[in-house]
């Protein structure tokens, strides 16, 4: 019999709800807090889909969870961004650029709970097939009160996440066919 590794039932339990990735803690996976994720796959390469990503300034013309966008992709460059959660008043944010990676990743940081607390907002791209994807936006919440802050707002931001993914999926694969 072969010794195998199994993995503590934390880190294989489903999520939530399909799609979405609420409260996935596993011990000693990653960074701690509270995660709040929507998957869904796109039926387009990777660089149509970071072609809308990239344009920032565009964000407002097709993703509903921004209404104003402004700044640049380059590391530590602040970002302006209007948010636009269903069922809450609109919100000026301005999160700083951590990483972005073409074709794959962008991710920015803010403060949250009057500084005790951040979020790391991510935006991934994961290609499947030549011509598909598994877009992923979410939100880790981290901080002495990070966690608790995103509790609050975890229905709004649900459907805000939900409404964007669905958005970039209908933009970037209409710009597919129409390349095609």
């Amino acid at each position: 019999m072969l010794n195998q590794k199994r993995a503590p039932d934390a880190m294989i339990r489903p999520s939530f709800m399909p799609g979405f990735g609420f409260g996935k803690k596993a011990p000693g996976a990653g960074p701690k807090g509270l995660k709040l994720e929507h998957r869904i796959g796109v039926q387009a390469p990777p660089d149509v889909i970071w072609e809308l990503i990239a344009d920032v300034r565009s964000w407002p013309d097709w993703n509903p969870l921004y209404s104003r966008a402004e700044g640049v992709l380059r590391i530590g460059a602040p970002l302006e961004l209007t948010l636009r959660l269903p069922d809450l008043p609109e919100r000026h944010i301005e999160p700083v650029v951590l990483e972005w990676v073409p074709n794959e990743q962008l991710h920015w940081r803010s403060s949250v709970a009057g500084g005790f607390g951040a979020a790391i907002r991510y935006i991934e791209i994961e290609q499947v097939a030549d011509s598909a994807c598994i877009f992923s936006n979410g939100e880790l919440f981290q901080g002495w009160l990070g966690p608790t802050s995103a509790k609050r707002v975890q229905r709004p931001l649900k459907k805000g996440f939900a409404a964007m993914g669905e958005a970039l999926k209908h933009r970037a694969e209409t710009l597919w066919r129409g390349r095609g």
